[in-house]
């Protein structure tokens, strides 16, 4: 539990939802496993085409999910006529993603009107032990009043 107060309180289901709509997560095969107010989890099991050529899983997948998960973690928190853009992060690779599977816990550092401040820790899970493999910290932008739902046209 973060401490943070959602100031939407259907902010969970607003949270899948949108993830649900990320294209990107479902050809992965992520899966969100976790959403709690200003924390989200995201799990992604081992697959040989998410790979680099020396089998680990790729840097780009690893940071699609931390990115993915920081930015839920943020979205949790902000209103619910708001939307979040990702503005920038810093991606540490700290060990080869070599492993079963790929979680990804991003967390709120500091809420803003504006700009909120993330960290995602990436983990992989290989014959039941844990590593962490890659720390993010990223920068988000709250769009208030400007929906999470698609515009068409």
């Amino acid at each position: 539990m973060t401490g943070l107060a959602p100031s939407d309180t259907d902010f969970a289901e607003r949270v899948r939802g949108s993830f649900a709509r990320q294209s990107i997560m479902d050809l992965l095969g992520a899966r969100l496993t976790r959403v709690e107010p200003g924390e989200v989890e995201i799990e992604l099991p081992f697959r040989p085409d998410l790979c680099q050529q020396h089998g680990f899983f790729h840097a780009g997948v690893t940071s699609t999910i931390a990115d993915s998960a920081g930015g839920y973690a943020g979205f949790s928190l902000f209103p619910a006529d708001a939307s979040v853009l990702t503005v920038e992060f810093k991606m540490n690779l700290l060990a080869p993603a070599d492993g079963d599977l790929l979680r990804a816990t991003g967390r709120v550092i500091k809420p803003g009107r504006t700009l909120t401040v993330t960290e995602a820790e990436v983990v992989v899970v290989k014959d039941g032990g844990v590593k962490t493999c890659a720390h993010m910290l990223q920068t988000l932008m709250c769009l208030q009043g400007r929906s999470d739902m698609p515009q068409a046209g």
